[in-house]
């Protein structure tokens, strides 16, 4: 049975507020989700050719992990004292300081300073990862795993507009390759928060201080349902991080093109997203843990895709696989979560699920650059059946419990 409480909104009224919310941050997203796909094509890319050593390639994309994990915690915390709006506004001040940090290092050729931008990167990401959470917060259980997919497809107009924005700037300061590309996140980083500044609405209630700070988080982190949650949402963003952080320079070694390498990126990005406009109704249809374990399922075939060649074929269709993997097992996780806690607990409860989701990535991450230079790509894939088996079996093990229980 769901934790939650019941709140002073009736299910209607949150539910309209909550499809309003969906529709700004799902806006947001599409223009904020241009961060992650900027750094995530050219971060590897750039480091190979600014990095003092090869196999610290993509440790741009590592430190923008680390930013995103340093960044959940804070972003929980600006959101219980200040509420969901300033936690997003403050959010797109570091995406746009990102962008232009990134120009300043790319223009005087300095590694360390490109590290810094990404880390800036990352604290946006922080905030905007956080938008799914936001549309729920009144949604009711049943409109809840639909406030979470519709916020999530504006990621798909971001794997539009974030590689077009690489493909279309990367020459526009030669000989900077990539300069003006962070000029361009820089300005949809401003736009977003300026969007969401007007139009978000936060609930008419402070479900924050309703009945205290809730339970103990230890006491929360124990329920079976949590734990299962955070296993699968451990999974599915580490495991997606980890390919698509070495992808476009597997691409590149491969005697790819940078515009294939770009355009593999939005493939993937596109198909992350583009399951969102109906993941909510198939949760409502076939159960949450069917769907995530569906995504499970979808994440180790794009493993073996990544195993039978390094064609640009190979390498679209594990990325593209890889992407609706993702989307249904995380998509499923985030809702599991939120079927775990009580409204006054959310802030806590959201932050530290986010904290331990995106400091494990940060430790893939930062092992990925070393894997590739070298393991090679082969490695990459391998690592991904042990994790999604661990995770799928925890799965199962919450499912088979929780049937004896209704019996």
């Amino acid at each position: 049975m769901s934790a939650i409480a019941e709140t002073p909104f009736d299910a209607a009224a949150g539910d309209r507020l909550a499809k309003r919310n969906a529709l700004v941050l799902a806006v947001g997203q599409a223009l904020a989700g241009g961060n992650n796909t900027v750094i995530v094509a050219t971060g590897s890319i750039l480091g190979a050719m600014l990095a003092p050593d090869r196999s610290l390639a993509t440790l741009p994309i590592s430190m923008m992990v680390v930013g995103i994990w340093a960044g959940t915690l804070p972003v929980g915390l600006i959101a219980k004292r200040f509420g969901r709006r300033t936690a997003f506004t403050t959010g797109a001040v570091c995406g746009a300081t990102a962008g232009l940090i990134g120009y300043a290092a790319i223009l005087q050729a300095n590694f360390w300073l490109f590290l810094l931008a990404t880390f800036c990167g990352g604290l946006y990401a922080a905030s905007h990862n956080s938008y799914r959470f936001g549309a729920a917060d009144t949604a009711s259980a049943a409109f809840k795993p639909k406030a979470v997919s519709f916020v999530m497809a504006g990621g798909l107009f971001a794997a539009i507009l974030g590689p077009q924005l690489v493909i279309f700037t990367k020459d526009l300061t030669p000989p900077f390759l990539f300069a003006a590309s962070y000029l361009g996140q820089a300005l949809f980083a401003v736009i977003a928060g300026a969007i969401i500044l007007a139009l978000f609405r936060a609930p008419d209630f402070d479900a924050g201080r309703q009945g205290g700070g809730g339970r103990p988080l230890a006491e929360i982190a124990r329920q079976p349902r949590f734990v299962v949650a955070v296993v699968c949402g451990v999974a599915s963003y580490a495991l997606m991080n980890l390919m698509m952080t070495s992808a476009p320079l597997a691409m590149i070694d491969c005697g790819h093109s940078v515009s294939n390498a770009t355009l593999g990126i939005q493939w993937h990005v596109l198909a992350m997203y583009a399951p969102s406009f109906f993941t909510g109704s198939l949760i409502l249809r076939f159960g949450v843990a069917r769907v995530t374990a569906a995504g499970l399922i979808i994440l180790g075939l794009s493993a073996v895709v990544g195993l039978s060649g390094i064609t640009v074929a190979h390498f679209w269709t594990a990325l593209v696989l890889l992407g609706v993997g993702w989307n249904l097992s995380f998509v499923g996780a985030t809702t599991m979560v939120c079927e775990c806690h009580r409204p006054e607990e959310r802030n806590k409860v959201q932050a530290f699920n986010d904290f331990l989701i995106f400091g494990s990535m940060a430790i893939g991450s930062f092992l990925s650059g070393s894997m590739l230079a070298h393991y090679g790509w082969y490695l990459v894939n391998i690592v991904m059946f042990p994790v999604v088996a661990v995770a799928g079996a925890m799965l199962l093990w919450l499912m088979a419990r929780e049937r004896a229980q209704t019996v």
